[in-house]
């Protein structure tokens, strides 16, 4: 049991699970798009239903993070990888027999309950339990593994389902069922909630459970300076990620002129790839346990990097024609954004890290929900404004645009930096 293993046991555990769930949802990741798209969608109704995701997400991240915060992080687990695997299975239905939009609405909402169990609980579950076996180093490099892990995963996942999707756009999707429940099963016997107290969940007082919960989430988040800043970056960026992932899919495929379903593969193994150096550079860029630099004016800067490069792959497109561009356009463009993936790669286990830094062990879980519920309303806004300005106009538009919008988080970063410097300065005082 990883009570009896120490910290090196608890980080075993959660890297294995992160990768089985990881290695799961990234087989669809690579042909979701054009799965929808041969359905019978277009690229705005697909964006319909990855905001029925995302809405889906906003809605149930506070009451899942009740769940976790009371019955325990495991259940919360447990419980979204089962609504996971069941949601998958509908999804495809949905297409096979012709159900039309709403079931597609109906069933990416349950998958975005799912993803909601797992949200914040894996972490949560990490610290708390790393905590308890008297870890003191820092997590920012626990993070870095985990994302290491997660590009890994991605990258098995993604080349996997993109094969898959050659022979059969459905196939992934019943390859992540199965593998959904290896995870299941995994978690059930090797995690165990520990440096945490469960306690019982009474549904009669669940929404007296969910407004006490809510508002230590308010005290020890948005009202904390620090993190209201980390929550509003959230939903800047979240504004363009999800409606990036999915929508470049067919961008790519335009630029290269050619129907080859396992090149989206390669180009998201390819971005996984890229995350992984990146998570690689962590510990380098932010310099020897000595001289640490701020983490916030790290991000802040690799916010900007980040929004400067989605201009440059929208301006592709805008700049030559995008059906049949050939080659050389389409390379450019897939190396750009593999540079974002490296600089995303960057920044995803600082910030992790860093928001974890501001929360007590109690209220870990719902304020890390409370993080992804900004991001989950910044793409479920950014999906569907974005998603109607590419079938109004272009894909490489709503890149061009979603860059400009991106340039409001850098200031955010820089908020936090400057709140948690002047947090740390009255403690010392």
């Amino acid at each position: 049991m990883i009570g009896h293993t120490g910290s090196a046991g608890v980080i075993r555990t959660y890297l294995t699970a992160n990768g089985l769930f990881t290695l799961a949802a990234s087989l669809i990741w690579a042909v979701n798009t054009l799965f929808l798209l041969s359905a019978g969608l277009d690229i705005f109704t697909v964006m319909v239903v990855n905001a029925a995701y995302t809405v889906g997400q906003l809605v149930f991240e506070v009451p899942t993070g009740v769940v976790a915060d009371t019955i325990g992080r495991k259940a919360s687990f447990l419980l979204g990888i089962g609504a996971l695997a069941i949601a998958t299975v509908l999804y495809v239905l949905a297409a096979q027999l012709g159900l039309g939009l709403s079931a597609f609405v109906a069933a990416s909402v349950l998958l975005g309950f799912g993803f909601t169990c797992q949200t914040g609980a894996i972490d949560a579950w990490l610290v708390d339990a790393l905590a308890h076996t008297g870890y003191d180093r820092p997590l920012d490099g626990v993070f870095a593994s985990g994302q290491a892990v997660f590009g890994i995963a991605t990258l098995l996942g993604t080349i996997g389902g993109g094969i898959l999707g050659q022979i059969d756009l459905a196939l992934p999707y019943y390859a992540r069922s199965v593998v959904l429940l290896l995870a299941f099963a995994f978690v059930a016997v090797a995690m165990r909630d520990v440096g945490f107290e469960p306690r019982p969940l009474v549904w009669s007082r669940f929404g007296e459970e969910t407004r006490t919960i809510l508002r230590a989430g308010a005290r020890y988040g948005w009202r904390n300076r620090t993190v209201r800043a980390l929550f509003l970056a959230a939903a800047v960026q979240g504004s363009f990620f999800i409606f990036g992932f999915y929508s470049w899919q067919r961008y790519f495929l335009d630029l290269l002129g050619r129907e080859l379903v396992w090149v989206n593969g390669l180009v998201t193994a390819g971005f996984a790839i890229a995350g992984i150096v990146g998570n690689s550079l962590v510990k380098p860029v932010m310099g020897a346990e000595q001289r640490r630099r701020s983490a916030g004016t790290v991000l802040a800067f690799t916010a900007f990097g980040q929004a400067v490069l989605v201009v440059a792959i929208g301006a592709v497109g805008l700049l030559v024609p995008t059906e049949g561009s050939g080659t050389a356009p389409f390379l450019f463009a897939v190396g750009l954004y593999l540079v974002f993936g490296a600089v995303a790669g960057v920044q995803g286990p600082i910030r992790q890290a860093f928001l974890n830094r501001q929360i007590p062990s109690a209220q870990r879980a719902t304020v890390l929900s409370l993080d992804a519920l900004f991001g989950d309303g910044g793409a479920s806004v950014g999906q569907l404004g974005l998603g109607w300005l590419s079938r109004a106009a272009s894909i490489p538009l709503a890149w061009t645009v979603s860059g400009l919008l991106l340039l409001a988080a850098p200031p955010l970063y820089r908020t936090a930096a400057v709140a948690e410097r002047e947090a740390d300065a009255d403690t010392a005082g």
